[in-house]
């Protein structure tokens, strides 16, 4: 981390904080900021508290905070690292000697992915804490929200290794502070963690992990990555690094960790003990809901002589998974393109929180080609969590412009082009009518599916027809009105379901072709945020209506009279007298606009 820290600074990509900061909030709210900036810098904080006084080691945010900053961390563009991938999976014909010595040696040069496994001790074991003499509560583990049910480890690179100790898995979970030698593992069931996980439960064993905080950050991004299943996610740092990722034994289990890892927590998780986590704001802007996962015993800490803490936040977008799904995006490109041929490019926009919303542009030789892409993306690795999926064409524009591309799908738009579906999502996320399961909507623009412009009114006028079917309609904007196929939002406060009214907006269909219902907590005027929260808030099995050519959406927060059973959860926001506090030490700008831009507070 230190290395890191000084490659950072020279760059000009640090900040350094050194006013005393409280784990609770005060750091966590500080990053949060500044991450949404356009020049944010990863933040290094040296003078480290809690609300009782008692001093902590450093800790490091928004490593990745930057485009300059990841590509930095990566050593390389994102492309450079995907082209070397995709010589690898389709080589070039040699067409003489000293192209096929070239790619000899490209193969050759593999051999430093390899992982190399070192009998003394690293870095990271200069000071060791065992048994009763361990405490997690003398770690800097940060409280992000102000509902959160506590303090929870946000950069942890969870290492864990299958009941035959064939197959190592890196992974990135939530880790829950519950005591001083007691931490909770948020492995999704989809997740290697989780399939290891099960197996040591049907054995009767205890199931090793070792927990990894600190040392070179392309290990947590490589703890993220879309790896097939079964590789081991440090053969990917070796093949970026050009040089092995050199592992240590831990102490007192049979898990490998990085040499120079900052700190480790050592442990064993029993199969037949699990605890409430949670409640926890999570990458997708909500509040998680209190259920059981695994348990951890921690049996050691140790850590390096000065040793750094790794964290990030976690909230509404834009943050610092922005720039770790971007590189992710570039470089696995060549992966997916080994499922869908077609494929020439996609793009995950940060406020569809990259699972929600995917625009992908694709070579489309024949009917339906599109669709057969949505069941391909939906049955690959993390691409199955894909709740909405847009596939244009070669005639498209690029995938960043976004005011190009959706001027361009709104005026290709219609019914026709619609695919909805059904299949695993996110276990967070919360619009699903049941965890990890529920609707996907596919939207094929390749070819051109428009249909009549509708009819405009001005805003106010369209409004008050509307309140004469919804009387406690508040206000009503439409969106790229120029385009064959408008967005009409509304504002509603809800009092009972939204669609029984679907039938009589019958005659108000000639004023508009998308027609999306938000709740009051939505702010009009905002289209960053309304995507975030629309893509969120729906599940296109029991949310999207289609009738003539025109398509209704129900965006607002669902209950019972909806169907929905499970209780939704609150938005992250930020506690305004912690904000105002670090604002009036001049730790935080008071920034007016870009806290009402990212709905800082609400």
């Amino acid at each position: 981390m230190k290395t890191w820290i000084e490659i950072l600074r020279k760059n000009g990509l640090l900040k350094e904080i050194n006013e005393e900061l409280d784990i609770d909030l005060q750091i966590a709210h500080t990053s949060y900021i500044e991450v949404k900036k356009s020049d944010s810098k990863a933040l290094f904080f040296t003078n480290v508290v809690d609300k009782d006084g008692n001093k902590y080691p450093p800790v490091l945010t928004n490593t990745f905070g930057s485009y300059e900053a990841t590509k930095l961390i990566l050593g390389a563009e994102p492309d450079e690292i995907a082209a070397r991938i995709q010589e690898l999976l389709k080589p070039k014909k040699a067409k003489n000697l000293s192209e096929k010595i070239d790619f000899l040696g490209k193969l050759f040069s593999l051999r430093n992915a390899l992982i190399k496994r070192k009998k003394e001790r690293g870095e990271c074991q200069d000071v060791a804490y065992y048994d009763a003499a361990v405490n997690l509560f003398n770690l800097p583990v940060l409280k992000t929200w102000p509902l959160d049910g506590g303090h929870f480890i946000t950069m942890g690179q969870v290492y864990t290794q299958s009941l035959d100790g064939e197959l190592q898995n890196l992974g990135m979970y939530r880790l829950q502070v519950y005591g001083k030698n007691q931490l909770g593992m948020h492995w999704q069931i989809h997740k290697d963690g989780a399939n290891f996980f099960d197996e040591y439960k049907k054995a009767g064993k205890k199931m090793p992990v070792s927990v990894a905080i600190g040392g070179d950050p392309l290990y947590i991004w490589c703890g993220q990555a879309p790896l097939p299943k079964g590789i081991f996610e440090l053969l990917l740092y070796g093949f970026i690094r050009n040089k092995p990722a050199v592992l240590v034994k831990s102490l007192t289990n049979d898990i490998y960790i990085p040499h120079d890892a900052d700190f480790v927590i050592e442990g064993f998780v029993d199969p037949n003990l699990s605890k409430l986590e949670g409640p926890f704001g999570d990458h997708t802007g909500f509040y998680t809901p209190v259920e059981p996962f695994a348990l951890m015993q921690v049996n050691a800490i140790t850590h390096k002589k000065e040793p750094v803490f790794h964290a990030t936040v976690v909230g509404k977008p834009p943050l610092e998974d922005k720039y770790m799904g971007w590189a992710t995006g570039r470089i696995f490109m060549p992966l997916l393109k080994t499922t869908v041929p077609e494929l020439v490019d996609y793009n995950m926009p940060e406020n569809g929180v990259f699972h929600n919303l995917i625009l992908a542009k694709i070579n489309s030789l024949y009917p339906a080609h599109a669709q057969q892409a949505m069941h391909a993306f939906w049955g690959v690795g993390q691409m199955s969590f894909v709740k909405h999926a847009i596939f244009v064409g070669l005639d498209a524009p690029d995938l960043d412009d976004y005011d190009a591309i959706t001027e361009f799908i709104l005026n290709r738009f219609g019914t026709k082009g619609i695919l909805i579906s059904q299949g695993v999502c996110d276990q967070l996320d919360h619009a699903s009518p049941n965890s990890c399961f529920g609707g996907k909507l596919g939207l094929d623009v390749t070819s051109d599916f428009s249909s009549d412009m509708p009819k405009i009114l001005n805003d106010d006028s369209l409004l008050e027809k509307f309140k004469e079917i919804y009387p406690n309609v508040i206000e009503l904007r439409q969106f790229k009105t120029a385009t064959k196929s408008p967005i009409c939002v509304v504002k509603i406060d809800k009092k009972s379901k939204i669609s029984k009214n679907f039938e009589e907006l019958k005659r108000l269909e000639k004023y508009f072709k998308i027609l999306v219902f938000v709740g009051l907590e939505s702010r009009l005027e905002n289209p960053y945020m309304l995507i975030w929260r629309v893509v969120n808030n729906i599940d296109a099995m029991r949310d999207v209506y289609i009738r003539d050519e025109r398509v209704y959406i129900d965006a607002t927060i669902k209950d019972e009279s909806d169907g929905y059973t499970r209780q939704w959860p609150k938005q992250t926001d930020c506690d305004r007298a912690v904000v105002q506090d670090l604002i009036k030490r001049n730790i935080v700008k008071n920034d007016p606009e870009l806290f009402e831009k990212y709905e800082i507070f609400g």
